[in-house]
């Protein structure tokens, strides 16, 4: 294993000090903090397999509320109207309604 020399983090408070490190660990270059950098890339990466693995349940369960006769379209827009607060539904519901009676269909 090649050592290296990398600086190790302290707060803004404290001094920094060199310590040695194994080659693939983080380091400081040019200004960046390569641990803390290394951090959040790793808590990024592990959010995103938690999400795509909540993707898959979601799908699951869309699938399984079609195989019991629902409408996948229809359950979708019911979850994204509860997602908006009731003055906000409201309008978009009275703009469909102007724009539907706009074109004649109603």
């Amino acid at each position: 294993m090649d050592n290296a020399n990398v600086t190790e983090f302290k707060s803004p408070n404290e001094e920094t000090t060199t310590t040695n490190a194994t080659s693939n660990e983080a380091q400081d270059v040019g200004g960046v903090a390569g641990a803390r950098l290394k951090s959040f890339i790793e808590r990024i990466e592990r959010l995103e397999e938690e999400k795509s693995a909540i993707a898959e349940d979601i799908k699951d369960v869309y699938a399984e509320s079609k195989g019991t006769g629902f409408d996948t379209k229809t359950i979708r827009k019911i979850i994204s109207l509860r997602k908006l607060d009731i003055e906000k539904r409201r309008e978009a519901d009275d703009m469909l309604d102007l724009y539907k009676s706009a074109l004649g269909m109603e």
